[in-house]
C-alpha cells in the first residue's frame, strides 16, 4: 500500500490524460446493460469500437427558456444530429404512430414507445458516426432511468433554468421562422438578419398551458436531476443568449467522468485568490489549500520541518522555495487530495521539481492600485478569524464590525513590498507556464468565477484534442 501511495501522483496523471475512469465507467455500465455470455470478448470489442469524441449531449429545461434555440446551434456547430420529440413523432412509422396514442409520460407503455423511437432515432447514421443531441427528451425521471437501461447514456446533459416569470414572458412573445422553424424573441432573441425578422410568426402557447407545462416541468425536475447528477451541468437562463450559449458550449466540449482537477491559482496581493478557491472547493469538492494557511500550521506543529518555517515567519522573510515544496509535498500527498483533486493558492510557486503537477494555472490579473485599495477595505475578525471586505463582504453585524482589525499584511507597506515581489516571481512563472488562463480580477467575484469556469473547461478541452491529435499523428 505505501508503494501504491507513493506511486499515486503519477498514477492520477496518467489515468487523467488517457481518460482511464471514465473507461472503466463505460466498460462497467456496459456489462450491466448488455449481460454479455462472454464479457472478455464484449469488452475487447467495446475498446476497439468505442469513440469518446462522439458527442452525446441532452438538453433539459422547463417550457420557453431556450432548449431549441440552444440545441439546434450545438447541432449545427458540433455537426450532430438535432433530435426533438417532434422530429420524432413527425416519423411516419408505424411505431411512431403507435406511441401517438400514448403522450401521458408516467404510463408505462408511453414510456416504453418513448424508448423505441429514441432508439430508432439513434440507431441511424448520422448519430452513429456524428453523435446527437436531445432536445427536452427526456420529461421524466421514469423516461430517463429507462433510456439509460436501454444504453442511451448521455455524455453531457445540461439543464437550462430561469425564472418563472422570464419563462412566461418567454412564452407571450415567442416568434417563429417559417424557413428554418428557428425560434426568436423580440426582447431575447433577435435575428440579426432583416429579411428573417420580416417572416417571422408568431408562436404562442395559450396562458393556461403554459402554466400547466411548466407546473409539470416543475414536480419533475427534482427526479430528473438526480438521474443525471453525475454528467449534470446547470446553467442560468437569466443572461443574455450568447452567455448562455458560451457556458452550455464550453461545458459540452469537456470530457466527461471524472476528472481530478488540480488547480494552481496565481495573483497580486488581494486579487481574490482566496475567494476563488473557496468557490472552486465548494462547487468542486476540491481541497482548497492556502499556502500562507499551510505555512501557519507548520510553524505551530511543533516539528523540525515547522521550526525552520517560523524562523523565516519571524524574520518576515519569504519562506524558501525548497522548503515550501517540502510542506506541499507532504499536504498533496493526504488521500483527500489525491481522490478529490486541490487548488492551491497564496504563493508564487514553480512547481516543475514537484510530482504533484496543476492540471491548469490561472492568473487572476489586478492593478497595482486596486490591489491597495481593496486591502484598506479588508479587515479580520480576531473572534472567529473570518475577513471581511467593506463592499464585497461586508460584517454581518454592527458587533463584529466594531471588532475588526486590520492584519499587519494588510498595511500598504506591506502590500506594496508583496506586489514586488510577486511581479519578480509573475516573470519566470509565466515562462514556466505559457498556457496559463489569464482572468481580469476586476470584477465582481461572481463574474470572475463565470470566467473561470468557462475558461477552464475551454483549455480542457483544448487540450483534449492535442492530445487526441498528437496519438492520431503517431
Amino acid at each position: 500500500m505505501d508503494d501504491l501511495g507513493k506511486q499515486s501522483p503519477l498514477m492520477s496523471v496518467y489515468a487523467d490524460t488517457h481518460h482511464i475512469f471514465y473507461l472503466v465507467q463505460n466498460m462497467v455500465s456496459s456489462l450491466l446493460l448488455d449481460q454479455p455470455d462472454d464479457p472478455i470478448t464484449h469488452l475487447i470489442h467495446l475498446l476497439k469500437t468505442t469513440n469518446m469524441d462522439i458527442p452525446r449531449i441532452l438538453v433539459l429545461g422547463p417550457p420557453a427558456v431556450g432548449k431549441t434555440t440552444v440545441a439546434r446551434r450545438l447541432s449545427t456547430d458540433l455537426g450532430v444530429a438535432h433530435v426533438t420529440s417532434d422530429s420524432l413523432r413527425n416519423d411516419q412509422s408505424e411505431l411512431s404512430e403507435r406511441a401517438c396514442h400514448h403522450t401521458v409520460p408516467q404510463q408505462d407503455n408511453g414510456v416504453e414507445l418513448t424508448v423505441r423511437r429514441v432508439l430508432q432515432r439513434l440507431n441511424h447514421v448520422d448519430c452513429l458516426t456524428r453523435g446527437w443531441v436531445l432536445d427536452g427528451i427526456s420529461q421524466t425521471r421514469q423516461q430517463a432511468l429507462a433510456l439509460q437501461q436501454a444504453g442511451v447514456i448521455p455524455l453531457h446533459v445540461v439543464m437550462l433554468d430561469a425564472p418563472d416569470d422570464m419563462l412566461l414572458e418567454r412564452s407571450r412573445g415567442r416568434l417563429v421562422d417559417p424557413v428554418t422553424s428557428d425560434i426568436y424573441h423580440q426582447t431575447f432573441i433577435w435575428p440579426a438578419d432583416d429579411a428573417v425578422a420580416e417572416r417571422l410568426e408568431k408562436q404562442e402557447s395559450p396562458h393556461t398551458q403554459h402554466l400547466a407545462e411548466l407546473h409539470q416541468y416543475r414536480s419533475e425536475v427534482t427526479g430528473l436531476s438526480s438521474a443525471y447528477q453525475h454528467v449534470l451541468k446547470a446553467v442560468s437562463a437569466d443572461q443574455p443568449h450568447a452567455d448562455v450559449y458560451q457556458q452550455v458550449l464550453a461545458s459540452v466540449q469537456t470530457f466527461p467522468g471524472f476528472r481530478i482537477h488540480r488547480i494552481l491559482l496565481l495573483g497580486p496581493p488581494r486579487s481574490g485568490k482566496s475567494h476563488q478557491a473557496r468557490l472552486l472547493s465548494d462547487k468542486y469538492k476540491m481541497v482548497d489549500i492556502s499556502c500562507d494557511q499551510l505555512l501557519r500550521s507548520a510553524a505551530s506543529d511543533g516539528s523540525g520541518l515547522g521550526e525552520n518555517v517560523q524562523l523565516y515567519l519571524d524574520d518576515g522573510q519569504p519562506v524558501p522555495d525548497i522548503l515550501m515544496l517540502r510542506l506541499l509535498e507532504e499536504r498533496l500527498s493526504q488521500a483527500d487530495c489525491r481522490s478529490r483533486g486541490w487548488v492551491l493558492h497564496g504563493f508564487p510557486l514553480d512547481l516543475r521539481e514537484s510530482q504533484y503537477q496543476p492540471t491548469s494555472v490561472v492568473f487572476l490579473e489586478l492593478s497595482d492600485d486596486l490591489c491597495l485599495e481593496r486591502a484598506t477595505l479588508r479587515a479580520t475578525d480576531p473572534v472567529t478569524g473570518e475577513r471581511f471586505h467593506g463592499v464585497n463582504r461586508p460584517a454581518p453585524s454592527s458587533e463584529v464590525q466594531n471588532r475588526l482589525q486590520t492584519r499587519p499584511e494588510d498595511h500598504p507597506d506591506s502590500v506594496t513590498q508583496s506586489l514586488i515581489q510577486y511581479k519578480t516571481a509573475r516573470t519566470t512563472l509565466q515562462s514556466v507556464y505559457p498556457d496559463a488562463i489569464h482572468i481580469d480580477g476586476d470584477q465582481d467575484p461572481v463574474s470572475v468565477f463565470e470566467a473561470l469556469e468557462i475558461r477552464l473547461m475551454s483549455c480542457s478541452s483544448v487540450a483534449r484534442s492535442s492530445e487526441r491529435n498528437k496519438q492520431q499523428h503517431l
